[in-house]
């Protein structure tokens, strides 16, 4: 159980797929202008990266490792494609909002890479532990990276007023220059924080 905790919780903070390793910032970047957005993108990676590494351990002594690649991708398109019709039956307007970065899930860096490195090797239950971990991880940080620029670009969380209408929110936090400048303080942080702790475990 310590070690599937392990594995479970290394994702959210100490190798966070968005503020550490620095993987598939084009949906923190395009989708973050909201928390609604970045919340809806980041528990649609959560089940995509969780199914496809669940289902790559299962089937990883049956692939011949040549065609590995193209097998991880098929399994992470058609994953993609039933998390796209969910969303187009039941949240259109979230479907609409997210538009094509839905779609680029399927080469999401961070969905394929943990294919590669860890479920290609390890069982279902540990495979499922790490994607879930990673998942839990990358929709935490699209949540905040969300949450950041909402409050200050627009005055409201999750749709609501939460400062002023006096207060004049300054537009660059919402448009892409503004998400970099976000990120690039958070992923500081983050890493500043991963260093104490690491020092702190030497």
């Amino acid at each position: 159980m310590k070690e599937l905790w392990s594995i479970f919780s290394k994702g959210i903070l100490m190798e966070n797929p968005i503020f550490v390793l620095a993987l598939s910032l084009c949906p923190a970047l395009a989708v973050t202008s909201s928390v609604t957005n970045a919340l809806t993108m980041g528990l649609t990676v959560m089940f995509v990266i969780t199914v496809n590494n669940m289902t790559i351990s299962l089937i990883r002594n049956f692939v011949n490792p040549k065609v590995r690649l193209p097998v991880y991708i098929v399994s992470i398109a058609t994953i993609v494609t039933v998390a796209q019709l969910v969303l187009q039956a039941y949240f259109p307007l979230l479907y609409k909002a997210l538009g094509i970065y839905l779609a680029l899930v399927v080469v999401f860096a961070i969905i394929l890479a943990r294919a590669e490195v860890f479920a290609s090797k390890n069982n279902v239950i540990r495979s499922c532990c790490d994607g879930l971990g990673m998942g839990v991880g990358f929709a935490v940080a699209m949540v905040i990276i969300g949450a950041v620029r909402e409050v200050f670009g627009s005055g409201t969380f999750l749709g609501y007023h939460v400062l002023p209408i006096s207060y004049d929110a300054p537009l660059l936090l919402i448009l892409p220059a503004g998400a970099f400048i976000v990120i690039g303080y958070l992923i500081g942080g983050a890493r500043i924080l991963v260093n104490r702790i690491e020092k702190s475990k030497a």
